[in-house]
């Protein structure tokens, strides 16, 4: 799992209940179940061997709960900026419920009414894209599906919107870096269980 330039991990949390019903999980902390820390436990076998300049998680008992599960509680940072997307009145509601009382509704095109929009949560992203590049080095981020979604797109250059077109497990572990230079952000790997 090695490049010749600085790699971003991204791991997405363990399951919690909400996640495995389908409900928006946005500042509700919700803890893991026991499947989810047992998953969390298992990042740290697929991690063996790695090393990391910094280790940097959402401050939601999710997250940081899989970065201690996965042996890296010690060294790691909680970022506000890492949080999951701000779901406002759609909290806790499954896709369904929501497209019941608004038909067509995407979270990365129509936002939540009293949350976040997509460029909200984009602005947020930009600032740990510029704060992983600063870094210089490999990085290992601890967060939730849509927010990393988001990170993924901003740090192709994308617009925040085009996290739709990737998904994420939990307990996935996905890795940007770059091609032939610093110039070509790129996917390496893409929600490895």
């Amino acid at each position: 799992m090695s490049s010749a330039f600085p790699e971003i991990y991204l791991v997405r949390h363990g399951e919690t209940e909400w996640s495995a019903s389908g409900k928006h999980t946005g500042r509700t902390d919700i803890p893991l179940t026991a499947a989810g820390e047992a998953a969390a436990r298992g990042v740290a076998e697929r991690l063996k061997g790695a090393s990391f300049q910094a280790v940097w998680s959402s401050p939601s008992q999710r997250a940081y709960n899989t970065c201690t599960l996965a042996g890296f509680g010690a060294a790691g940072v909680k970022k506000d900026d890492l949080q999951e997307w701000d779901y406002g009145a759609y909290e806790g509601l499954t896709t369904k419920q929501i497209l019941a009382a608004r038909p067509g509704w995407n979270v990365f095109r129509d936002g939540c009414p009293g949350g976040e929009m997509a460029a909200d949560v984009g602005a947020r992203a930009d600032r740990i894209v510029s704060g992983l590049r600063a870094t210089g080095g490999n990085v290992l981020v601890f967060s939730s599906a849509h927010f990393l979604r988001v990170l993924a797109a901003r740090w192709l250059g994308l617009p925040p919107q085009d996290g739709a077109l990737l998904v994420l497990d939990t307990a996935s572990l996905s890795t940007l870096g770059y091609e032939h230079d610093l110039t070509e952000p790129v996917i390496r790997r893409w929600n490895q269980k």
